[in-house]
């Protein structure tokens, strides 16, 4: 299960990334907003944080207007390693590297068939399980 979650100015290309997970079979859940009326980042950063580092959803994916203020939010839970991409290749290695578990994307930023091509990046790239790696993440958590 995909946490998704985005403030007003992320709403519009949240919509389709849900459309593209639908059309991937994924299944998801929306966390908010639900509306283009001007709220705050934070509220659903952290949500879908929350969601994912719970368990109760494996990975997430989180937007805003430029991808940073929600990714910082969410980082901001502990477990989460949220990763703001803008291209593809970011996307892979995040996931090879990294391990991150939640996604953020910049609607002002980026078109909607580079988000797709970069959710699509995200969500069928592995971590690579290296141990110079596992040890890196590991200095993250403390």
């Amino acid at each position: 299960m995909i946490a998704i979650g985005s403030d007003h100015a992320g709403f519009g290309l949240k919509q389709v990334i849900m459309e593209h997970l639908k059309e991937r079979g994924e299944e998801y859940k929306d966390y908010g907003t639900y509306t283009e009326e001007s709220t705050d980042y934070p509220i659903y950063g952290k949500k879908v944080g929350e969601a994912v580092a719970s368990g109760e959803c494996d990975r997430g994916i989180i937007i805003c207007g430029t991808g940073i203020g929600i990714s910082l939010a969410a980082n901001k839970v502990k477990g989460i390693r949220a990763a703001l991409c803008g291209d593809c290749f970011s996307a892979e290695a995040t996931r090879l590297h990294n391990d991150a578990n939640v996604l953020s994307l910049g609607a002002r930023v980026i078109g909607e068939d580079l988000a797709k091509k970069i959710v699509d990046t995200f969500l069928d790239t592995p971590f690579s399980g290296e141990e110079k790696h596992l040890r890196r993440i590991k200095m993250l958590e403390t």
